[in-house]
């Protein structure tokens, strides 16, 4: 499974480089052609156990913080997956997460956030029954109480770097 979507109807993968699509507006799901169909009827959880966001400091620093969910070791966000099918037969299997504004605990660092869905919305998420009524209300941002923002291990920035240390701030 890829992180960033590739859409279905995507002729070659080179059609999409330079293209982000780690994550998916809410608020274009139901008029993208990137996001329509994956919003109709491919939808997923991301599971997650924290996320990053980075404050400017000055020109140089940029200190990360960890963003968790208070009452849960593992949470879900709202995500949209695709298959897509090149020349000689291959599947990719691809996916996005789901964003929209930011709440007051994360707005101090950015104006967006991903969608973290509660676990009893998983099922309402998460069906493929055909409906006119997709579950747009769902994407709207997580409570900022129950939610925790804590400075992280500004070694997070590399993908080289990776374990639970990268949580706390060294």
């Amino acid at each position: 499974m890829r992180w960033g979507l590739i859409p279905f109807f995507t002729k070659q993968l080179s059609d999409v480089k330079g293209i982000s699509t780690i994550n998916a507006k809410a608020e274009t799901l139901r008029t993208s052609p990137t996001w329509r169909e994956p919003f109709k009827k491919r939808r997923c959880l991301v599971p997650a156990s924290a996320f990053y966001e980075w404050k400017k400091l000055d020109a140089k620093t940029k200190q990360p913080y960890a963003f968790t969910v208070s009452d849960a070791s593992l949470f879900a966000f709202a995500g949209l997956w695709d298959a897509w099918k090149d020349g000689e037969g291959h599947w990719l299997q691809s996916f996005s997460i789901v964003t929209t504004e930011a709440n007051e605990l994360m707005s101090s660092l950015h104006s967006r956030m991903p969608v973290i869905l509660h676990r009893r919305e998983y099922d309402r998420w998460l069906s493929r029954e055909v409906s006119d009524q997709p579950p747009i209300d769902l994407l709207r941002p997580f409570e900022s109480e129950d939610m925790e923002m804590n400075p992280a291990n500004p070694l997070v920035g590399s993908v080289r770097n990776n374990g639970p240390e990268m949580l706390n701030s060294a």
